[in-house]
Order: C-alpha cells, then structure tokens, then sequence
C-alpha cells in the first residue's frame, strides 16, 4: 500500500521503483485527532504532510481578527505551508484537522536530501510547485470572476469531502461570503 500510495503522490516518469522505496522510508506515518494544530502562526514549519485519510485546513485571521479559512487539504494532497518551511520564516497561518486523520509527514532535511539525491524527485518538486502557482492563480482569478453560487458547485463537484465534512461556516470563509449566504446558496441549489 504505501509505495503504491507514494507512486500516487509524487508521481513522475522520471521516479523508479527504487526511488519510490526510498521516498516512502523518508516518510513517518501520523495520526491526528480532530481539531489538532499542526502547525500554529508564528512558528517555523519543519515538516510538511501528505494526507492519506481525514480533512484538514489552513487558515489565518483577517484585519478584523475574523477566523478565515485559506485552504482544505483532502486524501492524496500535500499539506504544506511552503513560505515558512523553504523561507525558514515563521508561518503566518495555522494549519489544523478538522476530522481525525492519517498523514505522513516529511521533515524539511530529509526533503532537501532526497531532492539531492534521487534527480527524479528534484523534478517532480519543480513540476508540483508550477502546478500549485497555476491553482493559486487560477482561485484569485474565479474569487473576482465566478458567483459565490458557481463557486459553491464547483467545490462540490471538485472537492467533495471538503463539502461532506467541514463545518459551514468554514467553508464560506474560503468561498470569501458570510455564512448567511452559504445558507441561501444551499437553499436556492437544493430547491432549484
């Protein structure tokens, strides 16, 4: 299970089995309780997580000290806080589970000697961190372009468990709305 779990997740043509053997031994296997903080703001990530079972989310608080959820990560997703552990600098958002879960946590030095070591991985890095500017990009683009409505349905259509599984009122704060219209919007999609 776990090699083919780890072919699943850094999954490039130029990785080998052997390759995949070794970035799955670089790997702890974690269980975390709802509502444990895996990393809090102000501290420095040392680590970074990929999510075989349960929900999770980052979030942070806006100017007016109001609870904002920036991101869900699902099964098969890397949970990752990437300016503070590759910048060293302390995190400005908390990452926490919103259900109990399985993750499989990597430290920040045996990240960086694997990307020395096994060229497959250093490229599998390069390739995975264009794709997740291309998915930050393209959710500032759809927060000022798409109805809270349309993006509402996509996340249903796309993510799923985060629908299933999170509370509402976290689940507005991503979609940027208030929870009020989170509830009409259900309303209207489930009587529509």
């Amino acid at each position: 299970m776990e090699i083919d779990f780890f072919q699943t997740i850094y999954n490039h043509p130029l990785l080998r089995k052997e390759d995949y053997e070794e970035i799955s031994k670089a790997h702890t296997k974690i269980e975390f309780a709802h509502g444990t903080m895996l990393l809090e703001k102000g501290k420095i990530a040392g680590e970074f997580y990929v999510i075989e079972k349960g929900l999770f989310r980052s979030f942070l608080y806006d100017y007016n000290g109001n609870e904002i959820t920036t991101e869900f990560y699902c099964p098969k997703e890397i949970l990752i806080e990437s300016f503070s552990l590759f910048q060293r600098i302390p995190s400005k958002e908390n990452f926490q589970a919103i259900s109990d879960g399985t993750a499989w946590k990597i430290e920040y030095d045996t990240f960086q000697e694997l990307l020395h070591k096994v060229e497959g991985f250093r490229e599998w890095g390069r390739t995975w961190a264009t794709n997740q500017l291309f998915v930050l990009k393209q959710r500032s683009i759809d927060v000022v372009t798409i109805s809270a409505t349309d993006r509402y349905l996509n996340l249903i259509k796309e993510r799923p468990q985060i629908i299933l599984q999170s509370p509402l009122k976290y689940i507005a704060s991503y979609l940027g709305i208030t929870d009020t219209s989170l509830s009409r919007i259900r309303k209207e999609i489930s009587t529509g």
